[in-house]
């Protein structure tokens, strides 16, 4: 008997659709599940990771959603930009949810650095959507924020894309972590998702994602007054033993709200809690989303 998750040989089987859309002249690659005419999701990955993070949670939302997991400028297979911006990341969110057609008022999911770009399309866009669920990831008081971009001018790094490369696949394979990493997760599941990591070069192996990306990206130190004045609901959900500093000021974020705030900390998950819960998290994005959904439609 095989030892694999019923959830990994579900959503694997489970259909779904690669396209992509060209945004300011870069192709951008998304996959699709669910059916056109269903409320739209838009899933946002991390830094440095691809939109197979979202192969294991997609498929228990598409019987009542339609999705689209992205991946960004930079990442996975889409490509890459001289100097990257939150307005350039919204942009190409935004062009995945027109191109996959998820419909008027779509929801918007990130996780991790992808929190950053939902808070970014949200800036940008956020009177066309249904809401905004910020998923480990959570903006500082004011007087606490920090600049995590900016690597040229904060840490004075040479401007460089060099990627270590790899002499065969197995090699590279063997590299692939997480970060932050966490313990517990299936070796098949870190096998696929470092599998669609890697591309081949003429040299060897190496990975898709660009190492300068944080060069001159700029996070910008006003994410608490762009979240006050977002149009749209907004949700956080947080991993239980999450250490990752972008993700401790949920208590913050709630006050701001008035402790309005949805706030779901899912018991026993790390920083990559769709990797130790799939299913609970899928499970509470979908109540969470429906009911959103729900209220959009009485208004």
């Amino acid at each position: 008997m095989s030892d694999l998750p019923f959830w990994y040989t579900r959503s694997l089987d489970f259909p779904s659709e690669s396209a992509s859309v060209k945004v300011d002249g870069i192709d951008i690659a998304y996959e699709t599940w669910g059916e056109v005419g269903s409320p739209g999701i838009v899933l946002i990955h991390g830094s440095n990771a691809h939109l197979e993070w979202w192969r294991f949670s997609a498929p228990f939302l598409a019987d009542r959603f339609r999705l689209a997991a992205v991946d960004l400028s930079g990442n996975g297979n889409s490509g890459w930009r001289e100097r990257y911006t939150g307005k350039n990341f919204a942009d190409e969110v935004w062009a995945v949810c027109e191109a996959a057609e998820l419909g008027d008022n779509p929801y918007v999911v990130g996780h991790s650095f992808g929190g950053f770009v939902a808070l970014e399309v949200g800036h940008h866009y956020g009177t066309h959507l249904g809401g905004v669920l910020f998923m480990v990831f959570t903006v500082a008081p004011p007087e606490q924020s920090m600049e995590w971009g900016l690597r040229m001018e904060r840490e004075g790094v040479e401007p460089g894309r060099k990627l270590r490369v790899y002499d065969d696949f197995e090699s590279a394979l063997a590299r692939f972590r997480f970060i932050p990493e966490q313990p517990g997760v299936h070796p098949q599941v870190l096998k696929h998702l470092g599998t669609y990591g890697l591309k081949e070069v003429a040299e060897g192996w190496t990975w898709k994602f660009d190492p300068g990306l944080f060069d001159y990206l700029e996070m910008g130190t006003d994410q608490h007054d762009k979240l006050m004045a977002l149009p749209c609901k907004t949700a956080l959900m947080l991993g239980e033993q999450s250490e990752d500093e972008g993700a401790l000021y949920g208590d913050h974020m709630l006050a701001a709200s008035g402790n309005t705030l949805p706030v779901v900390t899912v018991p026993g998950t790390y920083h990559h809690l769709m990797f130790d819960q799939p299913v609970a998290v899928a499970a509470a994005m979908k109540l969470l989303l429906l009911e959103w959904q729900r209220q959009n439609l009485s208004l």
